[in-house]
């Protein structure tokens, strides 16, 4: 085994949902974070069509063995659906990246990518407390983000999308908990933004347009792209040649870890530890 775990049939199983989903960065996080713990348990990737995500997200609930479920683009505002309890969080995003199966078997949902996202702003040094906050895309992640900034105290947070009602749901919302704070458009104002935050899925793919021009930001700024592989997008390169502050993508995932952690109960569940020694196991 060359000193890696071996997987029984002990072993817990966690799956991460998303279309496309080779560029997901999550099991090699959590995969050595059980290990670490001593927790028998694996996180897969899971490639799940729109099409077909009630049928797989039912099957994936009627298996005994299966404790979470991770959630990536497109699914994050679908899956909600799917949960039978909802965090606040998840309340006010519309969207969820995480569901945990329950003692009783039923399954709760929380979305930890706009806490994560603005922990790793905060510890790169681009605190958004303060500051005026452009943010590109309205979907599940970006609605998630978008609420984190509110609570985070950004100055002013200004969301664009072009789907009108996507965006007139998500300002709903977020003026039920900070009344007059957001303001909302088809397309970004970079003229006056601190920092610029694309949440699109734009980058992904090497020949995606960009989300917005760089070009057009104030000296200075900080972009940000919550996509992770690439790390480096088009976005990102183009505002760095410009001299803008840049933000990758990874420092969203690397700020869910501890909370993760502690949704899954993962310290509960290593009570039953992996050898610390399978050099002789074949």
């Amino acid at each position: 085994m060359n000193g890696t775990a071996r997987i029984s049939g002990t072993t817990r199983l966690y799956v991460v949902l998303g279309c496309p989903v080779t560029q997901v960065r999550s099991p090699a996080l959590m995969n050595p974070l059980f290990a670490r713990l001593g927790v028998d348990a694996v996180l897969v990737p899971v490639h799940a069509r729109p099409e077909h995500l009630e049928r797989i997200v039912d099957g994936l609930r009627c298996v005994g063995n299966v404790d979470g479920i991770f959630v990536t683009v497109p699914h994050k505002a679908a899956v909600v659906a799917f949960a039978d309890r909802c965090s606040p969080m998840v309340q006010i995003a519309g969207s969820a990246n995480a569901l945990r199966r329950e003692a009783d078997g039923s399954w709760y949902a929380e979305t930890f990518d706009g806490l994560g996202f603005v922990a790793g702003l905060v510890n790169a040094g681009h605190d958004p407390r303060g500051r005026r906050v452009v943010l590109v895309g309205a979907g599940g992640a970006g609605s998630a983000i978008a609420a984190a900034l509110l609570a985070a105290g950004v100055d002013g947070l200004s969301v664009c999308d072009p789907d009108a009602g996507r965006l007139a749901g998500l300002r709903s919302r977020l003026d039920a908990h900070w009344p007059g704070r957001t303001v909302t458009s088809a397309g970004p104002e970079l003229d006056v933004a601190d920092i610029v935050v694309n949440a699109t899925p734009l980058g992904l793919d090497p020949g995606d347009p960009l989300p917005f021009r760089p070009d057009l930001l104030r000296p200075g700024g900080v972009v940000a792209d919550i996509i992770m592989n690439p790390r480096e997008t088009r976005l990102l390169r183009e505002a760095a040649a410009l001299g803008h502050h840049v933000h990758y993508g990874i420092h969203m995932l690397d700020g869910q870890l501890d909370s993760y952690r502690a949704f899954f109960r993962l310290d509960d569940a290593a009570t039953t530890t992996r050898p610390r020694d399978v050099s002789r196991q074949t």
